[in-house]
């Protein structure tokens, strides 16, 4: 049930909902709920709490509501969580705000409570841990926790300086980004770099050194940031992914990602002179 002096987070599927009046300076903040949002939407809640550390010496506690997709929403406007790190991350070099890291654990975790409804070792319900944020299955004891899916993002330079840019087939048209993929098993990040340049465009790099992480929830992901130069080999593209890739000047760039991406925050060391081969 709904606890009306609560305050709650609101997703429906990979969007923040919020009340349509609400002016973007207030998207970030937890809503409080009357008695109609639980006669709207009461049949498919699914209602948690969580912690969030901002610092190690701050630890708040959460609340967020996540609603089945095919539920109608009138009333209320979908903000895409692209969108919404867009608006709340200007792309700089600090960390990303508290309430913007607050609202991405709690999307993670209510994605993640989706596939975890039954225990993955035995098949029946699982409840929610009274101590953390887990799953813990009342027959046989197996106790989840959300999962965090590695991967990696590198910007490559080469002797001239250019850097290494991509269009990946699900892009929009014109829009070109870093090389990236999910870390494997047993694989170290380094040698995820190493990998995903290899297989997508054929390139040997070295001096892989890592810069930065950010959370990206979609639904699960980490991803985590390198520079690295390149050490040989002539471009190709893999065909499957990539589509086309080229080494771009600061004076001829194509369409990049917006702010608040590790992508673009890379590109943007390289442009101010910070990553330089």
């Amino acid at each position: 049930m709904i606890d009306m002096e609560r305050k709650y987070y609101i997703f429906q599927e990979n969007s923040l909902l919020i009340p349509e009046q609400t002016a973007d300076s207030e998207i970030h903040k937890p809503i409080e709920l009357g008695p109609d949002f639980q006669q709207q939407f009461n049949s498919s809640l699914d209602i948690f709490s969580f912690s969030s550390v901002d610092d190690p010496e701050n630890i708040v506690e959460l609340h967020a509501i996540s609603i089945k997709s095919n539920e109608p929403v009138l009333g209320w406007k979908q903000i895409p969580l692209r969108q919404l790190i867009n608006i709340m991350n200007s792309g700089n070099r600090d960390e990303i705000p508290h309430e913007l890291s607050r609202i991405l654990r709690a999307y993670h975790i209510a994605e993640w409570r989706k596939t975890t409804k039954y225990c993955g070792c035995c098949g029946s319900i699982n409840n929610d841990s009274k101590t953390e944020t887990a799953r813990l299955c009342p027959a046989c004891g197996q106790l989840e926790f959300p999962r965090i899916a590695p991967a990696i993002i590198t910007l490559i330079v080469n002797e001239k300086n250019e850097v290494l840019l991509a269009h990946n087939i699900k892009f929009i048209e014109g829009m070109y980004s870093l090389i990236a993929g999910f870390n494997e098993a047993g694989e170290s990040l380094e040698a995820t770099v190493k990998r995903e340049i290899k297989e997508e465009i054929s390139l040997d790099v070295k001096d892989i050194t890592y810069i930065k992480s950010q959370p990206w929830p979609f639904p699960d992901s980490l991803m985590v940031g390198f520079f690295a130069r390149h050490a040989g080999g002539d471009i190709k593209v893999d065909g499957k992914e990539i589509e086309d890739a080229q080494w771009f000047s600061k004076q001829k760039l194509p369409l990049i990602p917006a702010h608040g991406s590790v992508s673009r925050f890379l590109i943007e060391l390289w442009l101010n002179g910070d990553l330089q081969y």
